[in-house]
């Protein structure tokens, strides 16, 4: 069973909710960041990369700059420009993009279950991105971004979802990528406690999105065990920040690969290599969307091609049968060397939010690539199929949009 409680969120007043919201810490590189709060420094991405307050001098990772993150926060609050909840609270987080809504909920999820495999991951973690937010959430004594979590859609968190969105949304606001976000509080009792036996029951419970994020909460909570050892696990160390989303109304977009080089070969060559591995058609630039697993599309020397994974080369193994793992498998690494498409340079990855006319970009003659492959999108449950193995996802294998946004709930631990 997992324990997801209730907290006392800090948050914006309902007038600073707007300006305040930002996109995760890691859409942006430092220049990007520095450039996004320029001219709002009620951004929040101001505390989350506290290096945009510096020159470019300032090392990223410097101490100065983790005491920046935690002075802005806590001047901030002391300001007034965020309240205090009176009492712990679910909260519903809704965001619609496109016509499209996914509705969350609030809360804060147990570092236990996360060491215990309950929360499960599809993805590891390295050490050294790690280890930025450790510092970060250790010196603000606050978690500041939410992880995005998901489970199996439950009956009653559904139906009291639909009753408390009948009330006046506290946060109702559109960003400037046209994501409309609102906000409610679960306050009344009987709610909260049908909430958390809800979650009790449902058992597992899968991040999406935000692995370092977790991992780093969770690191922080064990450093803060270590320093108390007479804890008793009720302390808000021991949780950290989540939105958990039902997974029928969750969507995956395609993570899609661009290659640089052809390993020496010819574009003619390379293409009668694929059609050695795949069943492989053109098609015109308006049927470039693959439109069911075991398809993709690539891009080549201007021409779009339709290719399908044969029935022999599928698996039904959760990890060897994803449609990236075999197009990594059959082609890219015998085919083009690509034998680590973590490290390896020759390859880089387009999430799905930028379409497909950035694959033909990156592939134009004043682009940095050769070949582009458009993915159809992981599914849902194939996720959760890889967490309930304990395996782990290629690099890249799913791109979750619309993003959460920073800012708008902060868990004190």
């Amino acid at each position: 069973m997992a324990t997801i409680r209730p907290f006392r969120a800090i948050r914006p007043i309902p007038d600073k909710a707007a300006v305040i919201a930002a996109l995760p810490y890691d859409v942006y590189n430092r220049q990007e960041a520095k450039e996004a709060v320029k001219g709002n420094p009620d951004s929040f991405l101001n505390i989350d990369r506290a290096e945009t307050q510096f020159d470019d001098s300032v090392d990223t990772y410097a101490e100065c700059v983790y005491e920046k993150a935690h002075d802005l926060l806590w001047e901030k609050i002391a300001k007034g420009d965020f309240l205090r909840e009176d009492a712990p609270c679910y909260y519903i987080y809704e965001l619609t993009m496109e016509g499209r809504v996914q509705t969350g909920i609030v809360a804060c999820a147990s570092i236990d279950d996360y060491e215990h495999q309950v929360i499960k991951k599809h993805e590891n973690t390295r050490a050294d991105k790690e280890a930025d937010r450790i510092h970060h959430v250790d010196s603000c004594n606050a978690q500041t971004g939410p992880i995005f979590l998901a489970y199996r859609a439950n009956a009653v968190i559904r139906e009291i979802v639909a009753k408390t969105k009948q009330q006046a949304a506290v946060y109702d606001f559109t960003s400037e990528d046209g994501i409309r976000h609102r906000v409610w509080v679960i306050s009344e009792a009987d709610d909260i406690n049908a909430i958390r036996a809800s979650f009790d029951s449902i058992g597992e419970i899968y991040i999406a999105d935000g692995h370092h994020r977790a991992a780093s909460a969770v690191k922080v909570g064990l450093k803060r065990r270590a320093e108390h050892p007479d804890y008793d696990g009720s302390e808000e160390f021991n949780y950290f920040l989540s939105v958990l989303f039902p997974d029928e109304e969750l969507m995956i977009m395609d993570y899609n690969r661009v290659i640089k080089d052809l390993n020496g070969l010819s574009a003619d060559a390379f293409l009668a290599k694929v059609q050695e591995i795949f069943d492989v058609r053109p098609v015109e630039r308006t049927d470039r969307k693959p439109g069911k697993k075991g398809n993709f599309s690539m891009y080549l020397e201007g021409n779009w091609y339709l290719c399908t994974i044969r029935e022999t080369d599928r698996s039904t193994d959760p990890v060897k049968g994803l449609d990236v793992s075999l197009l990594q498998e059959l082609l890219l690494a015998p085919v083009l060397g690509i034998g680590d498409p973590k490290t390896d340079k020759r390859i880089d990855f387009v999430g799905g939010i930028r379409g497909l006319d950035e694959l033909e970009r990156r592939c134009s003659v004043d682009g940095d690539c050769v070949c582009a492959f458009a993915m159809y999108p992981t599914d849902i449950q194939e996720l959760f199929a890889v967490a309930d193995a304990g395996l782990l996802m290629p690099p890249k294998s799913t791109w979750f949009e619309p993003k959460l946004r920073s800012g708008l709930f902060i868990h004190e631990i």
